[in-house]
């Protein structure tokens, strides 16, 4: 099963973290069922950019962005050539690492 190791984040996961993930599964989805709380503002459908992230390593196991992501990714803060949009990238068979930005473009997080 691939690994995501995810690079120390202030409030979401302050110590890093390194979880196994089933191949298929988005990173997104991952992050969230090991209680990585990764802003995802509209539902992991692709729509904002609060899930934004930066594939460290493993970048190149991601299928191709969707034109639709890449849009979308033109909004985030802080994007560079290797960010994604978690909830649209799928784990494939090779492990990654991933760095959640400091901030986002989400001006109201929601709390359970």
């Amino acid at each position: 099963m691939p690994r995501i190791t995810v690079l120390p984040h202030p409030d979401c996961v302050p110590s890093g973290a390194s979880i196994e993930a089933a191949s298929g599964t988005s990173i997104c989805d991952a992050l969230l069922e090991n209680d990585i709380d990764i802003e995802h503002a509209c539902g992991k459908v692709g729509a904002c950019t609060t899930c934004h992230l930066i594939v460290r390593e493993g970048f190149p196991s991601l299928a191709q962005a969707s034109d639709n992501e890449e849009d979308m990714l033109d909004r985030a803060w802080g994007v560079e050539h290797l960010s994604r949009l978690s909830c649209q990238a799928i784990v494939a068979e090779a492990d990654l690492t991933v760095e959640i930005p400091r901030y986002s473009l989400n001006h109201a997080k929601e709390t359970a």
